[in-house]
């Protein structure tokens, strides 16, 4: 790996509250220090933010996750933007490693907001000049945004992790014709067979699985289950209900943004067949109070390297091509 070097008097590297753990690491990686900025929160309970250095005719980068508080954490995100641009900073590189919004990417009731544009357009009026994240939920979310936008992918730290293991009678899974692509691009990397789900659903926490695409599945004694998060667990013990019927007998989840919000952990601990979830770290994590073997892969060296790149003005899309010339990215 090339040697990173930044101009230390050119950059500025800031990060919010919600993942401060993920700030260092990326800053780490690219041997920057990490701008302390302070936070307050008034007895009205409005919010103020004020970051701890110059920005003047700077790069800057401002790391936050959208994980809970998401519409706290989106503000203070806003607020960090805002102040850098009215400083004067040069260019705002706005670095999200978990975008929670992708998932309001259509308008599929009457009357709701597609608040994934929305939230795309704050950020540029804000003064946001560059966007990065990894894996959206959906393709089309890329064109929501006006300014310049990376999208990243775990996939490749994923397919590392999985390829040292015996894959005889294993098939890729994905929990919906949607993620069905995403999904044999994985697959495609491991030489495996893949299948998807047929989904609707219900409601946030529940969905209807009425079939499996592709190959037949009895044939498989283990399952890679491939999405790109995991909130309430709905689809992923539907679809493992599924498999479970089809006769498969070892079930490995793997998602980027492992969100496992309520009752998620137990649920998916409710199906004996899943021997291990594995995800990263762009949501925080904590592995100790999961019933399952939770694995997470650290992707701030993902990150650190597709801002250094960009920085540079390298292409990032050499990032992918060193597993089996894979060039093609979520």
């Amino acid at each position: 790996m090339e040697e990173h070097k930044m101009d230390l008097q050119d950059v500025r590297f800031f990060c919010g509250q919600s993942h401060r753990a993920m700030a260092r690491g990326i800053a780490d990686y690219l041997a920057v220090p990490l701008e302390k900025s302070t936070f307050r929160r008034f007895s009205n309970d409005c919010i103020e933010v004020q970051l701890g250095a110059s920005v003047r005719e700077r790069t800057v980068f401002i790391i936050q996750s959208l994980v809970r508080p998401v519409s706290d954490n989106l503000l203070e995100l806003l607020m960090m933007i805002d102040v850098a641009r009215s400083a004067g900073a040069r260019h705002i590189h706005t670095i999200i490693p978990y975008y929670a919004y992708a998932r309001s990417d259509k308008k599929d009731a009457p009357r709701i907001s597609i608040t994934a544009r929305l939230v795309a357009d704050l950020l540029a009026t804000a003064g946001a000049s560059h966007f990065m994240t990894m894996t959206l939920h959906s393709p089309q979310v890329h064109g929501f945004f006006s300014i310049p936008t990376d999208v990243l992918t775990a996939r490749t730290e994923f397919a590392r992790y999985i390829a040292e293991r015996d894959l005889k009678k294993t098939v890729v899974v994905a929990p919906d014709v949607g993620h069905a692509k995403s999904a044999a691009r994985f697959a495609r990397m491991l030489e495996l067979p893949v299948v998807a789900a047929n989904k609707e659903r219900i409601s946030d926490s529940e969905v209807r699985i009425s079939g499996l695409f592709g190959r037949q599945v009895r044939k498989y004694r283990q399952a890679l289950i491939y999405d790109d998060e995991i909130a309430t667990g709905g689809s992923v013990v539907e679809v493992c209900k599924e498999l479970v019927h089809n006769g498969v007998e070892e079930i490995v989840a793997i998602c980027t943004h492992g969100v496992y919000s309520g009752k998620a952990f137990a649920r998916l601990a409710g199906i004996p067949q899943i021997v291990e979830l594995i995800t990263t770290d762009t949501v925080p994590q904590r592995p100790d109070r999961c019933p399952l073997k939770l694995t997470v892969l650290p992707v701030a060296h993902l990150f650190g390297e597709a801002i250094w790149r960009n920085y540079n003005r390298q292409s990032i899309g050499g990032l992918y091509t060193y597993w089996r010339e894979e060039t093609d990215n979520d």
